[in-house]
C-alpha cells in the first residue's frame, strides 16, 4: 500500500497549500494554462471562424477588438481579482462585495452547471468521429451532412409547428417522435466525464499537470493543421477573402455588432463561474491585472491564428463568402472541416489529428466549468473528501447529459445552448458589471449624500437602460436611445438636487462643488472604491494595478452594451415560441435571472454556501474613502468582529 501510494501522489500530487490553508496552483503557468484551455476551446476553431466567414473582411475586427477591450478584459480583471482577492469561488468572492450578491455569484455557477452537460455530447460526437477517423476509405468521404446528422446526431426528425396566418398564436406545436438513447452517443459521453473526474479529483496539483497536455499538445497539432491547410491548393483565396478585403458597409449593420460581442463574450469564457475559481487558488497578491490581460491576449491570438486551419479550406473547397451561405459551428467542424479531410492526401491522418484536437481543447473547457461547482461545494462544506465530492458532482452531471444522447438530443442541445448564452449568460454578466459598481459599499454613498439621491441616481441608470432597449426593440434605435439617456439624464438631476452635501472629499475636479461631489459619490464611488481595495491586495509591489478607468468602463460601457444585446433574445424567441424545446431552454436560462433576484432579496436563503465565520464579509463598515487593509479581506466581518469602540480603533489604526 505504501508503494502504491506514492505511485498515486507522483502521478496525481496533492495540492500545495496557501499560507491561509487554501489549495494552491503548483505555478504560476499552471494557472495561466488552465484558464487558458477553458476559454481556448472548439469555439475558437469551430466558431470563430464561422463568424468570421459570416462577416468576412478587415471591417470584422473593428467591432471584434473593440469588444475585448471594452468588455472581455474589464470583466475578466473584476473575476478574477476577486476569486484571489477574497480567497473563494464565485459565491463566496461576491458576498465579499456584498451580502446580497450570493445570488449573482451563484448565477455564474448555474450557467456552467447548465452548460456542461450538453458541452460533453458535442465532444462525444468528436469522439465518434475520431472513431471513424481510422476507417479507410473515411466513412463520411462523399456524404459529410448524411453521416453527421444520420450516423453521428442519428435524431429522429421532428414534425414542425406551425403558427395562425397572422402569426399571433401557436396551431401546432413541434413534436418530437424520437426519444430513444442512443448508445454509442452514451458511451462516449461517459468516457468524457471519466476524463474531467480524473483531470479534478485531487485538485489543483493534479490539473495543473494536466493542462500542459490539453493546452501544450493542442497548440502543436493546431499549427500543423494550419500548415497543411494553406498548402491546400487555392488555400490562398481563402485567406484573401478575410485579410485582403473591406467591407465598409456591413459596419453600418447591427448584426455585425451583435455577433462580435457575442463572439467575444462567449469565447473569452467571462460568466461562466471557472476564472474566480480558478484565481482563487491562486497566491493572494498575484499580479491578477497582469494575467487578465495575458489570457484575453492568448485566447484572441490563438483563435485568430487557429482559424486559418478554415480559411485555408474555404479556398480549397471553392465556398464564397457575402453569397448567401452562411455558417454555424456545428457545419464547420462536422461538416465543412471533415469534407476537405476526405480529398487530402492521407485523409486519415488528418482526420484523426482534427478531431483529437478538438477533443483535447474540448474537455479541458468542461473540466473548468466543473471545477466552479465543486470549488462552490468545498467552500461550504471544507471538511468534505474532494475526491468524493467531485465524483458525486461528475455521476449528477453525466445523468443530466443522458437526455441530450437521445433521438432528440440535439434539438434538446440547440433549445437549450441558444438560450442559456443570449439569455442566462449575457443578463449573468451585465450583473456582475452594474451590481458590483453599484452595490459595493453602497452604505458609505448613502451615508455622505442620503438615500433618495441614490435611489434616485440608480432608478434613472437602470431605468434608463431597461426603457431604453425596450423602446429601441418596439420602435426604433433612435428613440429607445434618446429615452433612456433621457431618462438617465433626469435621475442625475434629480440626484444632485435631492442630495445631501458630503463630508468626505471627492478627488480633484469633483470635490470643487457641491454638485459635483454628490454626483462623483452616486455615479463613481461604489466603482473606485471597489478598484482602490482590490489594489491593496491584486496591485502590491510590482504588480500591475487596476487603473482608475476600470470602473467606469465596467459600468458604463460595458453593462450599456450587454443590455443592448440582450435586448435581441426576446424577438428571436417569439418566432420560436411553438417548439416545446426551444421554450424549455428560454425558462432555463431565466432561471439565472432568478437566482440574482432572490440574491438581492433574500440573501439569508444562500448563507448555505458560506462557510459560517465568512457569512458576515459582505457587511462593510469602515467609512467613506476608508480603505480596508487586506490582511482584514476574507477574515471575520467589521460587523462580526466586534463592537462599536473595536470599529473606531481599527479606523484609526487605518
Amino acid at each position: 500500500m505504501g508503494a502504491f501510494a506514492k505511485i498515486a501522489n507522483l502521478v496525481a500530487p496533492k495540492s500545495r497549500k496557501s499560507s491561509d490553508g487554501r489549495d494552491q496552483w503548483p505555478s504560476r503557468a499552471a494557472f495561466l494554462l488552465a484558464s487558458m484551455g477553458g476559454c481556448a476551446g472548439m469555439g475558437n476553431l469551430l466558431r470563430y471562424p464561422s463568424q468570421t466567414f459570416n462577416n468576412h473582411g478587415l471591417q470584422w475586427f473593428l467591432p471584434y477588438l473593440l469588444c475585448v477591450v471594452l468588455i472581455a478584459v474589464p470583466v475578466l480583471v473584476l473575476e478574477i481579482a476577486i476569486g484571489q482577492a477574497y480567497r473563494g469561488g464565485c459565491v463566496v468572492a461576491y458576498n465579499n462585495l456584498s451580502h446580497r450578491l450570493k445570488g449573482a455569484g451563484l448565477s455564474l455557477v448555474y450557467v456552467g452547471a447548465v452548460v456542461s452537460p450538453y458541452f460533453v455530447v458535442n465532444l462525444a460526437w468528436v469522439m465518434i468521429y475520431f472513431r471513424h477517423s481510422f476507417t479507410s476509405p473515411l466513412p463520411w468521404t462523399g456524404r459529410s451532412e448524411e453521416f453527421y446528422m444520420q450516423d453521428v446526431v442519428a435524431n429522429v426528425d421532428p414534425v414542425p409547428g406551425s403558427f395562425s396566418a397572422n402569426g399571433a398564436s401557436v396551431t401546432r406545436y413541434v413534436r418530437y417522435p424520437g426519444v430513444g438513447l442512443i448508445g454509442e452517443t452514451v458511451g462516449w459521453a461517459a468516457f468524457t466525464w471519466f476524463l474531467v473526474w480524473v483531470s479534478i479529483f485531487r485538485g489543483v496539483g493534479l490539473t495543473g499537470r494536466v493542462v500542459y497536455f490539453t493546452m501544450g499538445l493542442p497548440i502543436v497539432v493546431t499549427l500543423v493543421l494550419i500548415g497543411r491547410s494553406l498548402s491546400l491548393e487555392n488555400a490562398a483565396r481563402g485567406v484573401r477573402h478575410f485579410w485582403y478585403t473591406w467591407n465598409g458597409d456591413q459596419l453600418a449593420r447591427g448584426t455585425i455588432w451583435q455577433t462580435a460581442c457575442g463572439q467575444v463574450f462567449f469565447s473569452t469564457g467571462v460568466g461562466f463561474g471557472y476564472f474566480t475559481s480558478y484565481a482563487s487558488y491562486n497566491q493572494k497578491y498575484s499580479n491578477a491585472v497582469m494575467d487578465s490581460i495575458l489570457i484575453v491576449s492568448s485566447n484572441v491570438l490563438f483563435e485568430n491564428v487557429a482559424a486559418f486551419i478554415v480559411y485555408g479550406v474555404i479556398g480549397f473547397l471553392g465556398i464564397v463568402p457575402g453569397g448567401g451561405e452562411r455558417l454555424g459551428s456545428f457545419v464547420v467542424g462536422f461538416i465543412t472541416l471533415p469534407t476537405a479531410v476526405t480529398q487530402m492526401p492521407g485523409a486519415n491522418f488528418w482526420a484523426v489529428m482534427l478531431f483529437f484536437t478538438l477533443m483535447v481543447l474540448g474537455y479541458s473547457s468542461a473540466f473548468a466549468m466543473v471545477d466552479a461547482i465543486v470549488t462552490l461545494i468545498m467552500d461550504a462544506h471544507p471538511r468534505f473528501s474532494r475526491p468524493w465530492v467531485v465524483t458525486a458532482v461528475v455521476v449528477t452531471f453525466f445523468c443530466l447529459t443522458l437526455p441530450y444522447c437521445t433521438e432528440f438530443g440535439f434539438y434538446l442541445l440547440d433549445g437549450v445552448d441558444r438560450w442559456i448564452n443570449d439569455v442566462g449568460l449575457v443578463f449573468v454578466v451585465w450583473a456582475e458589471c452594474v451590481t458590483s459598481t453599484t452595490l459595493y459599499r453602497w452604505r458609505d454613498v448613502v451615508g455622505q449624500v442620503g438615500l433618495p439621491a441614490f435611489a434616485t441616481f440608480n432608478s434613472g441608470f437602470f431605468g434608463g437602460m431597461v426603457l431604453g432597449v425596450a423602446i429601441a426593440q418596439a420602435v426604433s434605435p433612435v428613440v429607445g436611445a434618446a429615452v433612456g439617456f433621457g431618462i438617465f439624464v433626469v435621475g442625475l438631476i434629480g440626484t444632485v438636487l435631492l442630495g445631501k452635501t458630503p463630508d468626505a472629499a471627492a478627488p480633484k475636479w469633483w470635490n470643487k462643488s457641491i454638485f459635483g461631489s454628490r454626483v462623483w459619490f452616486v455615479a463613481f464611488y461604489s466603482g473606485n472604491q471597489l478598484r482602490r481595495d482590490l489594489n491593496e491586495i491584486v496591485g502590491q509591489g510590482k504588480n500591475w494595478k487596476i487603473p482608475v478607468f476600470w470602473a467606469p468602463m465596467v459600468r458604463y460601457i460595458a453593462a450599456p452594451i450587454l443590455s443592448i444585446v440582450y435586448s435581441f433574445s426576446y424577438p428571436s424567441f417569439y418566432k420560436l415560441r411553438n417548439d416545446p424545446l426551444h421554450v424549455l431552454g428560454f425558462a432555463v436560462g431565466h432561471i439565472a435571472l432568478i437566482l440574482i433576484g432572490a440574491g438581492l432579496i433574500v440573501p439569508r436563503w444562500f448563507d448555505i454556501l458560506i462557510p459560517p465565520r465568512r457569512r458576515g464579509d459582505g457587511h462593510h463598515d469602515y467609512g467613506a474613502n476608508v480603505l480596508i487593509p487586506a490582511d482584514d479581506v476574507g477574515s471575520t466581518s467589521s460587523v462580526e468582529a466586534g463592537n462599536g469602540s473595536d470599529q473606531e480603533a481599527k479606523k484609526a489604526a487605518i
